[in-house]
């Protein structure tokens, strides 16, 4: 899984360094099917339930699971990059906002908080923690910081498949206090904030995810293993 991580962790490098005004979409994913074709690593996006792409490509009010097409960026853009990988059959799982050129503060706040609120989150990913503090982490950062967090897409379980047990909400549950965190526990963590309602639809495709209000959002994601020395991010450079 180390391995499968430091491969998405190279596709979020050269998709993010590929985002620019002008680009299309499918033009970076193109670019992300290359570091998986030179990695000898397989794509844990294409062909999942018929997903028709190795990244999912999620721009302004697109929350999740935006499909690569010919839309093309533009100045002011931001845009939600989600990898994944396959090596010898493991599974790593990641995601990044990006900004396209130079963007409003506010965005920039919004991506700023949601990375912070992933960070918060593994911070208390730590043996004898619960996945409520987990989620109480991401829930702290985003109410102080004035943003809405979505519930209807949550962090998962990781290992041999892309999405195991358990389900892992960004926010505090009583569920989530059932369930101890203990050494060997792999789980992707991915907050989701919007600028607005925090309500969703999913277009026609059956795959886009967009915010009801048109609003923006931004999301971050890292699959990480539970260490006795801590967590480990497994999805870093």
């Amino acid at each position: 899984m180390r391995r499968a991580g430091r491969v998405v962790a190279e596709m979020h490098e050269v998709c993010a360094a590929a985002t620019r005004p002008g680009v299309t979409t499918a033009e970076i994913d193109q670019v992300a099917r290359g570091v998986l074709s030179r990695r000898g690593a397989r794509s844990n996006f294409l062909g999942y339930h018929g997903f028709p792409a190795v990244i999912c490509t999620s721009p302004n009010e697109v929350v999740v699971h935006g499909i690569p097409d010919d839309t093309v960026l533009v100045e002011g853009d931001v845009i939600s990059l989600d990898c994944g990988a396959i090596i010898d059959g493991w599974h790593a799982d990641a995601a990044i906002t990006v900004p396209v050129g130079d963007i409003d503060d506010k965005s920039a706040r919004l991506i700023e908080v949601t990375r912070e609120s992933l960070d918060a989150a593994i911070d208390q990913l730590t043996v004898g923690h619960t996945l409520a503090d987990v989620g109480g982490a991401v829930e702290a950062k985003a109410e102080a910081a004035g943003f809405e967090i979505v519930r209807e897409y949550v962090g998962h379980g990781i290992g041999t498949a892309m999405h195991e047990a358990p389900e892992v909400p960004n926010y505090r549950t009583s569920r989530g206090r059932r369930h101890r965190i203990r050494t060997g526990l792999v789980v992707a963590i991915e907050p989701m904030l919007t600028v607005g309602s925090p309500g969703t639809e999913v277009l026609e495709d059956g795959w886009t995810v967009v915010t009801v209000d048109g609003g923006r959002a931004a999301h971050f994601e890292h699959t990480i293993a539970v260490t006795d020395d801590g967590p480990e991010v497994l999805t870093l450079p």
